[in-house]
């Protein structure tokens, strides 16, 4: 159970840091570059899950990174892009919250989900290696 809890911890610290990423790509693109919402949230959820991935093995789950796990590690993200897409949709179409922030929002609606995807994907091989 410490474990966990510790892993948790860090795992929201590694959050932090990749909704920074994620929140810096959206904005270059949608507010400066004047780019789409929709096509923003796309781009900057790509470059920072490459960067969670890699920080989420070493630092979180303290396993190593592989091959096999990079091409697992997207069904992780199925959860946290389903929900924070539809969240920043209906949030910015149906109730006319700024698309400008609607995407931090949408990131502590995924988070739980996230984190038990996530360690499921990335400690399974490396209990069985």
């Amino acid at each position: 159970m410490k474990r966990t809890k510790q892993e948790f911890i860090r795992f929201v610290i590694i959050g932090g840091i990749n909704t920074f990423n994620y929140y810096a790509v959206y904005l270059l693109l949608h507010a400066l570059l004047n780019w789409p919402y929709m096509p923003s949230h796309v781009i900057g959820f790509l470059v920072s899950f490459v960067i969670s991935f890699f920080l989420n093995s070493y630092f979180t789950f303290r396993v190593k990174p592989t091959l096999a796990k990079f091409l697992k590690f997207p069904l992780s993200q199925v959860v946290n892009f389903t929900v924070s897409s539809l969240f920043i949709f209906i949030f910015t179409d149906y109730f006319g919250i700024s698309s400008t922030i609607t995407p931090i929002f949408a990131v502590f609606v995924a988070l739980p989900a996230t984190f038990i995807v996530t360690g499921k994907i990335l400690k399974k091989e490396s209990v069985s290696a």
